[in-house]
């Protein structure tokens, strides 16, 4: 079968495009980095691809809200666009990073059809808890087998850097629900046990102070997927830390494994 195509989403601000789309590359898919007002200006461009991602960076600048400009855009000019990889025929996924996740979060395709929110957002990201941009490699535990992209993963070291990142619920009840649902799909961890936990596990363990130390959300079907850590920051061994200590030196960095699996979701 030909490798899938992945439209990297670019807009103002972004800065992470390129690593992302050699991350896909590394993982056997075609890409290509696509500016926001280039699909506005011709939205069948969706017909040609197989893998939406809108990667990290700092879109319009985070200017009123990190991923809220770029969020409306879609929501306002492509709105079609984003429904047909959503809400599809099942054959597409939709890949938030870290601003990616953001812009997700805001236009509700994470945690939508949450019965809990009561008609309101369910979840949303928002400040970390000591108030800054925190830039840290952190250790990530899976949680189910929902996500398509994390499949067969169980633990990843990566790095973060974000000041927006802490996820939020509208209260207990949705936490719960998106819980049991297995959509809170990827968690802070305190080592590279993995031990799924949902009580505050603390800082720096948990950089931002999100609720149930949720890193990383996927909606109902698994396809579409956010996370805040950076797995195109860490694809090859040697981008680790502390490569240079390591007595067994792995053949590829951990995030590698998440884009393999989207390219391997459509063999």
């Amino acid at each position: 079968m030909p490798s899938p195509r992945v439209l990297v989403l670019r807009a103002p601000g972004t800065n992470c495009d390129e690593e992302t789309a050699y991350a896909f590359e590394r993982a056997g898919a075609t890409t290509e980095r696509v500016h926001v007002n280039r699909l506005i200006e011709n939205s069948t461009l969706k017909d040609r691809y197989q893998i939406l991602c809108v990667p990290g960076g700092f879109s319009y600048g985070d200017d009123i809200g990190a991923g809220r400009i770029l969020a409306t855009r879609m929501r306002n000019h492509l709105a079609e666009f984003v429904d047909t990889f959503v809400h599809g025929n099942g054959d597409r996924l939709v890949l938030g990073i870290c601003n990616g996740m953001q812009v997700l979060m805001r236009l509700g395709v994470l945690t939508e059809n949450v019965a809990a929110a009561d008609g309101h957002d369910p979840a949303t990201l928002t400040w970390n808890n000591h108030g800054r941009f925190e830039d840290r490699w952190v250790h990530l535990a899976t949680d189910g087998s929902q996500c398509a992209f994390l499949r067969d993963i169980r633990h990843m070291y990566l790095p973060m850097a974000h000041a927006e990142g802490k996820f939020v619920s509208r209260n207990p009840q949705v936490l719960d629900e998106l819980r049991d649902a297995g959509r809170l799909c990827l968690r802070y961890s305190r080592d590279e046990s993995a031990v799924v936990e949902n009580d505050a596990i603390g800082f720096p363990a948990n950089p931002n102070g999100a609720d149930a130390n949720v890193a990383g959300v996927c909606d109902a079907t698994g396809r579409v997927f956010g996370l805040m850590p950076h797995p195109e920051r860490h694809i090859d061994a040697t981008q680790h830390p502390y490569w240079t200590r390591r007595k067994v030196q792995p053949a590829t960095g951990d995030g590698l494994a998440l884009f393999e699996n989207a390219v391997k979701w459509f063999a």
